[in-house]
């Protein structure tokens, strides 16, 4: 599943291929994908021209000024731009069709996407009413509030973080990298972090995150950014995907067991439960 520096990476790229165009026409082959009356969200959204690309989170929020259109990828959704042309794919769902010729479709496998529009002040309130937490940046990312929202909780680390109540963006492969990172084992109870692990884990969810960004995302699978390049963060993983592998830090073998339904890698000697 695409995590958040991937989703940003999607985003710069959309911002460099599609602000500015006006839609024509929208095409929509799986209904279910759209989160409202089918024709009434084709019908809103000629005419109107792409002002910005935003992100929150995983989602990314194509602005058109007095409506916002709100997109999550989900497991596999990707978009492309074809300046004339395009291809058959079965694959292809959704269709934004531009005044200058060019078409923005969006490409999902597993048909998990989903699309919402929203006038523009509805799109706080849609937010705070999904609980997602602040971005990972030392200027949302209170460490004060994130040690307090720990020290309440008797959830195991891992399937904490993946909510996205604490801090937006973090999915399984960065969780792993974190939580090694900051020597905590997955299973950890969240009220037993002592301050300094807590504040790693602050720190090492910003720091990683950020290079994750930098390095265009990890490529495992199926991902590939809006300009149809491959991400090298997998490059810089220390421990996601690894196991049997010595650990970077101290040469034990890595291990893989389920967390919260989800499989997680650590290290038994770095990472003590």
């Amino acid at each position: 599943m695409p995590e958040l520096p991937e989703v940003e990476t999607v985003r710069r790229g959309l911002e460099r291929l599609v602000v500015g165009k006006e839609i024509t026409n929208v095409e929509v082959r799986v209904p279910k994908m759209v989160k409202m009356d089918t024709d009434e969200f084709k019908l809103a959204l000629a005419g109107q021209r792409i002002q910005s690309v935003r992100r929150r989170g995983k989602y990314l929020l194509l602005d058109m000024g007095q409506l916002v259109l709100i997109s999550h990828l989900r497991m596999e959704g990707k978009y492309l731009l074809f300046e004339d042309e395009i291809p058959d794919n079965k694959h292809f769902h959704v269709f934004f069709h531009f005044t200058d010729g060019a078409t923005l479709v969006y490409q999902d496998v597993r048909k998990f996407g989903t699309f919402e529009l929203l006038a523009s002040s509805e799109v706080e309130p849609y937010f705070k009413g999904k609980k997602i937490g602040p971005e990972p940046n030392a200027k949302e990312f209170k460490l004060a509030s994130f040690e307090r929202a720990l020290g309440l909780s008797q959830k195991l680390i891992k399937p904490l973080l993946l909510e996205q109540k604490l801090v937006a963006g973090l999915g399984n492969i960065y969780v792993d990298e974190v939580l090694w990172a900051s020597k905590v084992h997955p299973e950890r109870v969240a009220s037993s972090l002592k301050k300094a692990e807590i504040k790693r884990l602050h720190d090492e969810t910003i720091r990683i995150l950020q290079l994750g960004i930098e390095k265009g995302g990890s490529t495992i699978r199926t991902y590939r950014n809006a300009l149809g390049e491959d991400g090298t963060m997998q490059q810089y993983l220390q421990v996601y995907g690894k196991k049997g592998e010595p650990c970077p830090r101290c040469g034990t073998p890595l291990q893989k067991k389920q967390v919260g339904g989800r499989g997680s890698h650590f290290c038994p000697k770095c990472q003590k439960l």
